[in-house]
C-alpha cells in the first residue's frame, strides 16, 4: 500500500475553494469535512459545495461526514461527486448496510472513529470497508494537537488489518504534521489527512510532497510495512 497524503479544506480560504484545491497539486485526494453543528461542535459545509467542488477539481473528494443519521445522508454524497465517504461508527444506525450502500453506488466505505471509540468490537465488520479513519484529535474543529495516546490504537488496528489479510487503508485525522506524521506511519498508517501543515503552508504542494517523503521512510522502516 502506497502513502496517501489528503489535504483537508477545512483548514483552506473557503472563499477560494477551487484555487485552494488547485494548490495541493500532486495530493492523492481531498479531504472534505462535512459538520452538523449536531454530531460535533462545528459547521461547516454540505452536498451542494462538495457537487460544486467535484466539478471545480481533479482531485478526487474524501469526504468525512461527522454527522447525525449519515445513513440517511451519506449516499447523497456519492451522488454530488465524492470518490470516498466515511461515516462515523457512533453515528450510524446499520454500519454493514451503509457501507454496502456506498460502495454500490461507486465510491469508497470508510468508517471513522472518535478517539475513546475502540477498534476492537468492529473487526468483524472490516471487511466491509475500503478504509478505516482513526480520529487523532475529537473531531470538531482543525488546527488541535496530535493525541500520541492514539498511536498504540493504530497498532492494534493494522495487526488486525494484518490478521484478516485485508487490503484495508488506514487512515489518520487530526494534529498530523511533519512532527508527527513519521509517528503514524511507523504505528501502521497509510493515509494521512493534513490540514493546517498543508494550507498553513506557504507552498502547500510542497507541502504535500515533503509530507510524502516523510511518511514514506517512516514507512519503508516500520515492522508492519516489511511484514506485508
Amino acid at each position: 500500500m502506497a502513502v496517501q497524503i489528503n489535504p483537508s479544506i477545512l483548514s483552506a480560504d473557503f472563499s477560494r475553494l477551487a484555487d485552494e484545491a488547485k494548490a495541493v497539486q500532486g495530493a492523492d485526494w481531498l479531504h472534505v469535512d462535512v459538520m452538523d453543528n449536531h454530531f460535533v461542535p462545528n459547521l461547516t459545509l454540505g452536498v451542494p459545495v462538495v457537487e460544486s467542488l467535484a466539478r471545480a477539481t481533479d482531485t478526487p473528494l474524501d469526504c468525512h461526514l461527522m454527522i447525525e443519521a449519515p445513513d440517511r445522508w451519506a449516499p447523497q454524497y456519492v451522488e454530488a461527486g465524492a470518490g470516498s465517504v466515511t461515516f462515523h461508527a457512533e453515528a450510524a444506525a446499520a454500519p454493514v448496510r451503509l457501507a454496502r450502500e456506498i460502495r454500490a453506488k461507486g465510491a469508497r466505505a470508510s468508517m471513522a472513529l472518535k478517539p475513546a471509540t475502540p477498534v476492537e468490537p468492529y473487526e468483524d465488520l472490516l471487511p466491509e470497508l475500503d478504509m478505516l479513519l482513526i480520529m487523532t484529535v475529537e473531531p470538531g474543529f482543525g488546527g488541535q494537537a496530535f493525541l500520541d495516546i492514539m498511536l498504540p490504537k493504530i497498532r492494534r488496528t493494522r495487526e488486525l488489518i494484518a490478521k484478516h489479510g485485508l487490503e484495508l487503508w488506514l487512515q489518520v485525522d487530526g494534529g498530523v504534521s511533519a512532527s508527527t506524521i513519521e509517528r503514524c506511519a511507523e504505528a501502521g498508517a497509510d493515509v494521512f489527512v493534513a490540514g493546517s501543515a498543508v494550507y498553513g503552508a506557504s507552498d502547500p504542494a510542497e507541502a504535500v510532497r515533503a509530507l510524502r517523503g516523510q511518511a514514506q521512510s517512516a514507512t519503508a522502516a516500520a515492522s508492519w510495512a516489511c511484514a506485508h
